[in-house]
């Protein structure tokens, strides 16, 4: 096995864990110019390699280190919440998988990397910059919030979008032509924010002040969908403090 503080070209790389981001790195690891085996399911033999890639669930990862210790030079995961006290690095690409796309999916995204030595830190670093990917630093210290603020998003964002469908569907507009119709204002939605952070970007009934539209929207909920008023309550707050957030920069 190769131990250089750099992988070479013909470096080999076990990934195990065959779920949709273990399927999709697997295949573009190999695009990459790596000798890759797998991915392999966790109860596998597991083969001799230059560096396992943990790709399994986060309760997973400790008996899965175990178990490729002596398989492997290094060993990382892919968690974006797990620390690094089972393996020697990770890396987390900052994208949502469904197992089935391309390897330039990782194309220019970003890739939260650590590592326990300088070692281990840059062969992460490296994966990233050859899956095409942009290397970040994110601490064990740290880690869980950075998470977090990939499930607001993405995960939380798919909830306030199904939200957002059920309310259409009810106002008598079939789900499938109301994620049509909506999604090209949350693809703009999210252009503008890119652009112009979420304080420049608000628009809409809580940024005009128009609390007698607010109201008319919540008893609306009321009547049709009454278990998403606490979510309606819940997202009028955080809008109305991203409009506070607007008006102090205008003083």
């Amino acid at each position: 096995m190769n131990t250089a503080h750099a992988l070479a070209p013909e470096a080999t790389i076990v990934v195990i864990g065959a779920g949709r981001l273990g399927r999709v790195l697997a295949r573009a690891l190999g695009t990459a110019g790596f000798d890759v085996r797998g991915p392999i399911g966790r109860d596998t033999e597991i083969p001799d390699a230059d560096v396992a890639l943990l790709c399994v669930p986060d309760a997973a990862i400790p008996q899965a280190a175990i178990n490729a210790r002596g398989h492997a030079s290094l060993v990382g995961h892919v968690s974006g919440a797990t620390p690094l006290d089972d393996v020697d690095f990770s890396i987390h690409p900052l994208q949502t998988f469904t197992g089935t796309e391309s390897p330039d999916i990782f194309h220019s995204i970003g890739a939260a990397v650590a590592g326990s030595t300088d070692e281990a830190r840059a062969v992460a670093a490296q994966l990233a910059r050859a899956l095409g990917a942009r290397p970040f630093a994110v601490d064990d210290a740290h880690r869980a919030t950075y998470h977090a603020a990939a499930s607001f998003a993405s995960n939380f964002v798919l909830a306030v979008l199904d939200a957002a469908a059920q309310l259409a569907s009810a106002s008598g507009i079939p789900q499938q032509e109301a994620r049509d119709l909506l999604a090209p204002l949350v693809r703009r939605t999210v252009d503008n924010w890119d652009a112009d952070g979420a304080a420049r970007a608000l628009t809409g009934p809580i940024a005009r002040g128009d609390e007698t539209t607010v109201a008319r929207q919540r008893a609306a909920i009321d009547e049709v969908a009454l278990h998403l008023r606490g979510l309606f309550d819940e997202l009028t707050s955080a809008t109305r403090a991203v409009t506070a957030r607007t008006d102090e920069e205008t003083l």
